[in-house]
């Protein structure tokens, strides 16, 4: 068995909470993410829950219980943080706190537990709940790590020459806003900015006209560094507290007018979606797999190299985009897939991007989140951006019922999904990621 491995990855294990053994649930007793909810509708305070089956384990109800540890152990500890209106304080803690929080979990949702009949009062349906960002995100980090996005990107532009010289060598990433991430569910307008038509002597202030997606996972910062003190691969992952979907919405024609020579601005502050739920690492653990480099690239540089990444630095997470239009909900036609690809594609992993970003000395805190970027895979059908899709806007993609698009249009709803399975492993899943588009505000 692997070290990374332990009882919590049992694919044997069942729960007492029926639906959480149902064939293809994203959230079976192997996974227990993490987000923070009230009932719908209500005044209560936002607090932290497990997802387990169709229901939500309320942490702090939880807690209080007195039935995930002994007063002052570390699983308690975590529930009492985990409890609260955000998981900043839970995700202070550490990997010490995080695994045991976890272990007393799973070892009390059991089928068997003692624990049951206290904790079955703990829970909430999660049809009956809603959700906020799950921390507060004090900096937000968007890299660049798919060399197939950036290349079918770079060849639009330069098509003899579509990677930049530095982009095999460095993470790239640029520094994004916080306060328009929301969660799943997000509705935002449509962007206005400035745009420079070809051909034209000055540019106008208009609604974008090409607004797309960006396929992407959310990296949320567990414990944080000193001002100064970089953190080494081999410590990088314990500094992660879990991953997320993300869909970083972009206006590619307010981008192309701004991003010489500091990069996105308008063009993606407008709004980032996350969904609700954050899986651990540890979760994950069963589906890591080798961080490889193609042949006749550059190795990464001894301070974003281990044996460690090299061997299971990556993780396969099958993503997956789906587009329902405005006419597809009026005739309750649900979303329909248009790419699929595999978070195991990407040319620089989360260690690699978490000591990269320290290694002048940042300091991260908790609750930051980094985008991994958009995550394309190696055939163009794996895209995860409309603008490489479409090659610009040149073949526009077919959609049920006839219609057709090359970028969204007002009243598109994207859905973002992703899930791990292997042979000898419990599927897990990350729930959904969904934002629909809005007409532009006059």
């Amino acid at each position: 068995m692997s070290p990374l491995l332990n009882e919590t990855h049992d694919p044997a294990l069942k729960s007492w909470v029926a639906s959480a053994n149902l064939a293809g649930a994203d959230f079976p007793i192997q996974n227990l993410p993490f987000a923070v909810f009230r009932r719908k509708g209500s005044a209560e305070a936002f607090r932290g829950g497990v997802a387990i089956g169709d229901q939500v384990l309320d942490l702090g109800a939880a807690g209080e219980a007195g039935v995930l540890g002994a007063a002052g152990s570390p699983a308690a500890v975590a529930a009492s943080a985990g409890g609260r209106e955000s998981l900043n304080a839970l995700m202070a803690l550490g990997t010490k706190h995080w695994s045991a929080l976890r272990t007393a979990l799973s070892r009390a949702l059991r089928e068997g537990a003692a624990e049951q009949a206290p904790l079955a009062a703990c829970l909430v349906p999660q049809a009956d709940v809603e959700y906020t960002t799950p921390a507060r995100i004090g900096d937000y980090t968007d890299f660049y790590t798919s060399v197939h996005h950036a290349t079918n990107i770079g060849r639009q532009f330069r098509p003899d020459n579509p990677l930049l010289p530095n982009y095999k060598w460095v993470p790239i990433g640029y520094h994004g806003r916080a306060s328009s991430i929301a969660v799943s569910g997000q509705k935002f307008a449509r962007p206005v900015g400035q745009v420079m038509a070809p051909g034209a002597e000055a540019p106008v202030v208009k609604p974008s006209a090409r607004l797309d997606i960006e396929l992407e996972l959310g990296i949320f910062i567990g414990s944080g560094n000193a001002l100064g003190d970089p953190i080494r691969m081999t410590e990088a992952e314990d500094h992660v507290f879990g991953i997320c979907l993300l869909n970083d919405w972009s206006a590619r024609d307010l981008q192309a007018w701004e991003y010489q020579p500091l990069g996105p601005f308008l063009a993606k502050n407008f709004a980032t979606t996350i969904s609700p739920w954050i899986v651990t690492l540890e979760a994950l653990a069963p589906y890591r797999v080798a961080f490889e480099r193609p042949e006749g690239d550059p190795q990464p540089l001894p301070y974003l190299d281990s044996p460690a990444n090299r061997a299971q630095g990556a993780f396969d997470i099958q993503l997956q985009v789906l587009l329902q239009t405005a006419n597809a909900a009026k005739a309750g036609t649900a979303p329909h897939a248009i790419v699929q690809t595999s978070y195991r594609h990407a040319y620089w992993t989360v260690a690699q991007m978490v000591t990269h970003h320290t290694v002048n000395g940042c300091n991260l805190q908790p609750g930051d989140l980094f985008g991994s970027g958009t995550l394309s895979g190696p055939t163009l059908d794996q895209a995860g951006a409309l603008i490489e899709l479409t090659t610009g806007g040149k073949n526009p993609i077919s959609l049920p019922g006839g219609e057709t698009r090359t970028y969204l249009e007002d009243g598109d709803t994207v859905v973002l999904r992703g899930w791990c399975e292997k042979p000898g492993a419990a599927r897990i899943g990350f729930g959904d990621c969904a934002g629909t588009v809005l007409p532009a505000r006059a």
